[in-house]
C-alpha cells in the first residue's frame, strides 16, 4: 500500500497529526456513552473462554493421537504397519501434545488479562477503554507520520517510508487492518469486536517497532554504535565545561595579577 494513499485513508488521524499532542488531548477526552466501562473486561473473559475451549480440543487432540500411536504400534506388532508409520503417528503425538502444552499456557496469560482487566474498570468519569484504545492507536500513527513528514526523518531514514523493505510493508498491513478493525469497533462495540481491535493495534505496535528499527539498523544506527556515540558525546560535553572552567579560573587569574600590578595598588 502506497504511504501517501495509507495517510489519506486515516481521516481521524489528520487532527493528531496537525496538532501535537494537543489534539490528541481533546481526543483522548472524547466521551462515547456507548463504548461501555466493562468493556476491556467483557474482552478478556471472552478471550479466556475462548481459550479455555481451545485448551480443551487440543488436549482431546492429544489423546486421540496417544491413542492412535497405541493402535498402530499394535498393528506394527502384527505387522499390518510400518515402522515409518509408528514413527510418522509418534512425531504427530508430539505436536499435539506442543499444541496442548501451549493452549495451557495461552489460558493462564488470559487469566492474567482477566485479573488486570478488572483491577482497570475505569471510574464513571474516567476515559472508556474505546477511547483509551483509540488514543493508542493514534499515537502510534502519530509516530510513524513524522518520519513522512519531517523532513530530516525522511533524510536519516529512508527505509522507514520505502514500501520495498519488507518491515515496513508490514507495518503498513498492519496498519489498514487495525484501520479495518477500529471501523468495526464503532456504535454498539461488542466484545468480540474490541478484542480484535485491541489485538489488531498490538500487532500494530509491534510491527512499527520492528519497521523503526530495521530503518535505524539499515542507516547504520546499531545499539553499540548508538551506545559509543552517547559515550563519546558526554565525554565531550564534560570537556568542554572543563574547558570552560579552566577559561574562566585564568581569566579571573590575569584580572587579579594586573589589578595588583596598577600604580596605588602595589
Amino acid at each position: 500500500m502506497d504511504p501517501l494513499l495509507l495517510a489519506v485513508e486515516l481521516w481521524w488521524i489528520a487532527p493528531v497529526a496537525a496538532g501535537g499532542v494537543a489534539a490528541g488531548a481533546v481526543g483522548f477526552r472524547r466521551r462515547s456513552t456507548r463504548s461501555g466501562r466493562r468493556l476491556e473486561y467483557d474482552a478478556a473473559r471472552h478471550d479466556l473462554r475462548a481459550a479455555r475451549q481451545a485448551a480443551v480440543e487440543r488436549r482431546m487432540a492429544a489423546k486421540l493421537a496417544r491413542a492412535d500411536v497405541v493402535r498402530i504400534s499394535a498393528e506394527r506388532s502384527a505387522r499390518r504397519a510400518t515402522q515409518e508409520q509408528v514413527a510418522g503417528a509418534k512425531r504427530m503425538l508430539r505436536a499435539k501434545e506442543n499444541d496442548a502444552k501451549a493452549a495451557a499456557a495461552d489460558v493462564r496469560a488470559k487469566q492474567v488479562r482477566l485479573s488486570a482487566a478488572r483491577a482497570a474498570i475505569p471510574a464513571a468519569s474516567a476515559p472508556r477503554p474505546l477511547e483509551r484504545l483509540q488514543a493508542q492507536h493514534e499515537a502510534i500513527v502519530v509516530r510513524w507520520m513524522s518520519y513522512e513528514t519531517d523532513a530530516g526523518l525522511q533524510i536519516a531514514y529512508p527505509a522507514m517510508t520505502d514500501v520495498r523493505q519488507p518491515a515496513t510493508a508490514a507495518y503498513l498491513r498492519a496498519a489498514a487492518h487495525a484501520v479495518e478493525m477500529r471501523r468495526a469497533a464503532t456504535g454498539r462495540v461488542s466484545a468480540e469486536d474490541f478484542a480484535a481491535y485491541r489485538d489488531a493495534v498490538a500487532d500494530l505496535e509491534r510491527a512499527f517497532e520492528a519497521a523503526e528499527h530495521a530503518a535505524r539498523v539499515q542507516a547504520g544506527e546499531t545499539p553499540s554504535a548508538s551506545s559509543w556515540q552517547d559515550a563519546a558525546q558526554d565525554v565531550f560535553s564534560r570537556s568542554a565545561e572543563a574547558i570552560d572552567r579552566a577559561a574562566g579560573a585564568a581569566a579571573s587569574a590575569i584580572a587579579a595579577w594586573n589589578e595588583r600590578k596598577r600604580p596605588g595598588k602595589r
